[in-house]
Order: structure tokens, then C-alpha cells, then sequence
């Protein structure tokens, strides 16, 4: 067999071999499992195991909470409603104006700075869901208003 055969044909050969002999050999039953001594036990009902119908009670239906003086947690309360910023409110032009305070001594950097403060206290991303329109307004106003002030600067 190995004569005028690499190795490798060899190997193939072999394991063809071993293939055709295991699928000669009867099949095991369907409640066995190959290797396995005994055969597995069971709660079925209707081909569905019991303990697959309550996955998570698998573990609490051994235990005896009541004679061990477990209780059940009450369920948590839920969370507060948020409660809006009062700088949201403001969301005209004006009330964003005053409160960047823009003037014509502003340079580059001092309008930089102010475009990165406001955001730090105004950015829709560091407030509640509810609140979000009217930050997003805030920064869209502020943004238009610092922008203006950086082009007559740079006339």
C-alpha cells in the first residue's frame, strides 16, 4: 500500500477506509449517545423537556425560598421624571446672544473658547432624551452666531 505512494495518498487512503467501515457499522439509537454508557433520563412532555420550558426557574425549583427566609425584593421604583435645565428654555437668538456676549474685541480664540464652552454645557449629547430639541436648537443658534462674528473677523 505504501509502495509507489506519497505519504499523503497513503494517509487518504486510510482514512477512506476507516469512513466506509464506520458507515458500515450500525447506527446507534436516537435516546443514545456515542460514548456514553447508560442513556439519558428525561422529564418529556409532548418531545419538549420540562426544564427547557422555564429556563430561568431551572435553579429556583430545587430551593425552598420560603423556609429559608428569603423574600422577594420589591420591584424598583421607577426613575424620576428629568426635570428640564432652566438655560434650555432660552432658545431664541436673542437669549443665546446674550448669553455668549460676542463683541468686536472677540479674537479667534476667545470666539473658539466660547464656541466650546457653550457646547460643553449645551451639546444635545450631555442632556436628558425629552430636552434634546431644544439643545440641538441652542447649539444651532450659537454656532450660526460665532460663525458670523469669525467671518466679519477675518474681513
Amino acid at each position: 500500500m505504501l509502495f509507489g505512494q506519497s505519504v499523503f495518498q497513503s494517509v487518504l487512503e486510510r482514512l477512506k477506509a476507516e469512513a466506509e467501515t464506520t458507515e458500515d457499522a450500525e447506527a446507534p439509537a436516537a435516546h443514545r449517545v456515542s460514548g456514553l454508557g447508560t442513556g439519558l433520563a428525561f422529564d418529556v412532555m409532548a418531545g419538549v423537556s420540562v426544564a427547557s420550558q422555564r429556563v430561568g426557574q431551572a435553579y429556583f425549583d430545587n430551593l425552598d425560598l420560603d423556609a429559608a427566609g428569603v423574600v422577594e425584593k420589591p420591584a424598583p421604583a421607577p426613575p424620576p421624571e428629568p426635570i428640564m435645565p432652566d438655560h434650555l428654555v432660552r432658545t431664541t437668538p436673542q437669549e443665546v446672544a446674550e448669553e455668549l456676549a460676542i463683541s468686536a474685541a472677540d479674537t479667534l480664540l476667545t470666539l473658539r473658547e466660547k464656541r466650546r464652552a457653550f457646547a460643553r454645557a449645551n451639546h444635545p449629547d450631555g442632556v436628558e432624551l425629552p430636552f434634546r430639541d431644544n439643545a440641538t436648537k441652542r447649539m444651532m443658534l450659537a454656532n450660526l452666531l460665532i460663525d458670523e462674528a469669525l467671518r466679519r473677523l477675518s474681513r
